[in-house]
């Protein structure tokens, strides 16, 4: 019998405590959904000044909590390199990234999404602004037959680690600046 106490007792207080933590939400303000900014002929990467208008391949923004704008990157490399490093302590509230099976990849714009959603493809003969670049799609269909044509390998976001997106020598490949 006092066992059945014991598991009653426990079921009662996990459900106060469920209670109380479900209250406690309420008065939290709920985030609003992060809506992308697209690219103008003006927009910055903030790493190194370049302007993304002027460079192919797949662009990034980063959405920071408590931030009123983006961080604007020039490449997906960037954006990895910045989330990846161990002292990248500010709390993100988006990661977005253009879906290169729709977006031109000499010039994109628009078609952005949630980065940590997509298929990358890492180490295809394709250039973006600091060379080497990891391609993002949407859809894995599009992402493997951009492998197929341009070579490289085909992952996921998680898969990808702080040894694949390695910055030096980027700015050095880059004849325009």
């Amino acid at each position: 019998m006092k066992p059945i106490r014991s598991t009653l007792r426990y079921t009662l207080l996990l459900a106060a405590l469920c209670a109380l933590v479900g209250l406690s939400a309420c008065g939290e303000k709920s985030e609003t959904a992060v809506v992308p900014m697209e690219i103008d002929p003006a927009t910055t990467c903030d790493l190194d000044g370049m302007l993304l208008a002027d460079f192919p391949g797949p662009k990034a923004q980063i959405h920071f909590k408590d931030e009123t704008k983006p961080t604007f990157y020039c490449d997906t490399v960037e954006m990895f390199n910045t989330l990846l490093k161990p002292e990248q302590v500010k709390p993100v509230r988006a990661v977005m990234v253009q879906d290169m099976g729709k977006a031109d990849w000499e010039q994109p714009r628009g078609n952005w999404f949630d980065a940590r959603t997509g298929i990358y493809v890492l180490g295809s003969k394709r250039k973006g602004s600091m060379g080497p670049t990891i391609a993002s799609f949407v859809q894995e269909a599009d992402a493997r037959a951009f492998a197929n044509q341009y070579g490289g390998k085909v992952l996921r976001f998680g898969e990808i680690t702080l040894g694949m997106v390695d910055l030096s020598g980027g700015a050095q490949q880059d004849t325009r600046m």
